[in-house]
């Protein structure tokens, strides 16, 4: 994907590449001018805001697929937009764009856009263009949900169930075997992999919006997102044998691969959502998250002493919640 001389040009990366991502929505003049206005349903609904954003060297390697960096910019996001309850509606996507990406480079990044906005049903609206030193990809999702809804982070009650969507772990093993710091058979290897170069979000939080309290994404590890949604208000007890681990990861726990369960508790960009909902919807809960086809778990429960305690003698001192300035 690389090559010494590229012959891109704003007005080609636009017209070529950008504006099939636009699905012709009126909104978005097709990019012919530098605004665009969404459109709701109707007067029912409210928008949601997010961004975030991803750098080369920090949140992605510079030799990694453009599929796979595509895949990272719409997953930070997405997850987000779920974690709200939303569902997604659109989004904007500015590209600093360093000298080595080409049109090979272009083309793969925005086919996998496209097919991610065709799962999800959302599309852009516009953005910028830029050059720089480095790659650096900039996104805000919009998303729409119900005006009469309101999906908090640190809502909750004494009691109230603790749940995770899918498994914790994967995306962080992935990275090490990457870094060569983990090693295994060449299928396992891939499945971790795939896992770290292509999260994917988990849209359970807009089926579940009714019955929870409190939901989050886990971007920055299962025990510091938690302990932000507690707040210092209240405490979680947390049934160690219940965190949700693949199959694949408890043979890499098994192996003396120098990784301990508190590495994968601390680690981010599993994307999964934590919900805390009140015991009596656990039912429903399970129900809707079985007939989407999603693994959720119930790992503990709100407690009045303040932190993070676990059910057994496992202590874990050092909660260390990832900080892009550290």
């Amino acid at each position: 994907m690389i090559s010494k001389k590229n012959n891109l040009s704003e007005k080609l990366i636009i017209n070529k590449y950008l504006k099939k991502l636009n699905f012709n929505k009126k909104g978005t003049f097709n990019f012919e001018n530098d605004g665009a206005y969404l459109e709701l349903k109707n007067n029912n609904y409210k928008l949601t805001v997010t961004t975030d954003n991803i750098s080369e060297n920090i949140d992605f390697f510079s030799k990694d697929d453009p599929k796979s960096i595509a895949q990272k910019i719409t997953t930070v996001n997405l997850s987000d937009i779920f974690a709200m309850g939303a569902v997604p509606h659109s989004y904007l996507l500015s590209l600093f764009l360093p000298n080595y990406i080409n049109e090979n480079w272009i083309n793969s990044f925005t086919n996998q856009l496209k097919k991610i906005q065709n799962k999800y049903r959302f599309y852009l609206i516009g953005g910028d263009l830029s050059k720089s030193n480095k790659l650096i990809i900039s996104s805000t999702f919009f998303g729409f949900i119900n005006k009469n809804l309101e999906v908090f982070q640190n809502k909750f009650k004494l009691n109230d169930d603790i749940w995770v969507t899918g498994n914790i772990g994967d995306s962080k093993i992935g990275l090490e075997i990457l870094k060569k710091n983990i090693s295994t058979n060449s299928k396992t290897k891939q499945y971790f992999i795939k896992k770290y170069l292509y999260p994917k979000p988990h849209d359970l939080g807009p089926l579940i919006v009714n019955q929870i309290n409190s939901m989050k994404d886990i971007s920055d590890g299962l025990i510091g997102d938690l302990t932000d949604m507690l707040n210092g208000k209240y405490g979680a007890l947390i049934n160690l044998n219940k965190i949700p681990l693949s199959v694949n990861t408890k043979k890499i726990l098994n192996n003396k691969n120098n990784l301990k369960i508190e590495n994968l508790l601390n680690a981010g960009d599993d994307y999964g959502l934590i919900i805390i909902s009140s015991q009596k919807n656990r039912n429903k809960i399970m129900s809707i998250s079985s007939r989407n086809n999603v693994k959720i778990s119930c790992i503990g429960k709100i407690i009045r002493e303040k932190g993070i305690h676990f059910d057994s003698h496992f202590d874990m001192k050092n909660i260390k919640k990832f900080d892009h300035f550290s």
